[in-house]
């Protein structure tokens, strides 16, 4: 495989590091800069919103103050009827 050199800043090669590292952690196996950079060009493609399912983790007290706060904002957009 060909390779190139490019010129980055310090803080965007810190945070490339640190991605690097975060997907090393999760993969359990070694992450070239490379790699993340492929990760990212990948991620650019939208997740469905059911990938998210169950990743909040909030109490059922916490739950409930929600969907009344939601259900009263949802009510006052009602429109009025003639």
């Amino acid at each position: 495989m060909e390779s190139k050199t490019i010129k980055i800043s310090s803080e965007n090669y810190k945070w490339l590091a640190k991605l690097a590292a975060e997907l090393q952690k999760e993969k359990e196996k070694p992450i070239s800069l490379d790699e993340a950079l492929t990760k990212i060009k990948m991620g650019r493609k939208r997740k469905s919103i059911l990938s998210f399912a169950g990743s909040w983790r909030i109490s059922d007290e916490k739950a409930e103050e929600l969907k009344k706060s939601i259900k009263k904002g949802w009510n006052s957009w009602k429109t009025k009827s003639a």
